[in-house]
């Protein structure tokens, strides 16, 4: 059975990669797929590119394994209470006024960053749950 080790290193490039897939997607800047797809649609550049429909795949591809490996590691009680975790330090911040919702844009790259640290945590939890329990997953175990 091949080792795998998981170390800060493996959750840092995973959280990197899940902050490329959460803001490619979408981002206040105005630079992103949703704003792409936005003016393909409904603005002047009306022309379906084969980079467009590259872009759009390659980020669907991402979002299908950061969304099943977080679905299979955490479960649906487990993601309920990681949003619900970070949902309610965002409300505390705010309660204390270290962090104002009078600027959306700030807000908005913050909602985003937590989603992609949830993905991260998603894809580093059985790493994580092995290492505290000794225990491995099911679907770990090679034959």
């Amino acid at each position: 059975m091949t080792e795998h080790r998981f170390t800060w290193k493996s959750f840092w490039l995973r959280l990197g990669f899940a902050l490329i897939l959460v803001y490619a997607t979408y981002n206040p800047s105005g630079y992103s797929f949703f704003h792409w797809a936005e003016d393909v649609i409904f603005g002047e550049n009306t022309d379906l590119t084969p980079a467009f429909a590259m872009f759009g795949v390659v980020l669907l591809i991402g979002w299908t394994v950061y969304i099943r490996a977080t679905l299979r590691s955490l479960g649906p009680f487990g993601l309920f209470l990681a949003f619900a975790f970070f949902a309610t330090l965002v409300w505390w911040l705010v309660y204390i006024g270290l962090l104002g919702i009078d600027n959306i844009s700030i807000f908005t790259y913050l909602v985003l960053f937590i989603l992609a640290a949830i993905l991260a945590t998603g894809m580093s939890w059985s790493h994580i749950r092995r290492r505290m329990s000794g225990q491995a997953d099911v679907d770990e175990i090679e034959g």
